[in-house]
């Protein structure tokens, strides 16, 4: 087993990764992605950078996350969406952004619909298309 100092390497580095994702820091956290990090990249909660993105209100870096191949629909531990996020911190641009990269409405537990009806948040169900 010997020297564990390439984990602690490999555990910082991620904590900057998810750092850089709350912080909405597009362009250096895609720089990393381009250069080979795993855009679906999941913290010990199973949140992945898009759901940090998103749940802090940053559309462009979820724009950025997206084109890159991020996935909007996948859930963390808690079976919360990124969607679910956005709605919950009411953040349209980010709903529009998540929207746009084809994330479903009905996903997650509770979804993003059942997040905005809970809240009785008319814009919101608007812009998850709802009538």
């Amino acid at each position: 087993m010997g020297d564990m100092e390439p984990d602690r390497e490999l555990e910082e580095f991620a904590t900057k990764l998810f750092g850089l994702a709350r912080a909405g820091k597009a362009e250096q956290l895609c720089a990393y992605v381009d250069a080979g990090v795993p855009v679906n990249l999941r913290n010990d909660k199973g949140d992945t950078l898009l759901m940090l993105a998103a749940y802090h209100g940053h559309a462009a870096t979820v724009r950025a996350l997206a084109e890159r191949g991020a996935d909007p629909g996948l859930a963390n531990d808690r079976g919360q969406t990124p969607l679910a996020g956005a709605v919950f911190k009411k953040e349209p641009d980010v709903v529009k952004a998540l929207m746009d990269a084809g994330a479903d409405p009905s996903a997650g537990t509770p979804s993003a619909l059942d997040t905005a009806r809970m809240f009785g948040s008319a814009d919101m169900l608007a812009l998850l298309r709802v009538r």
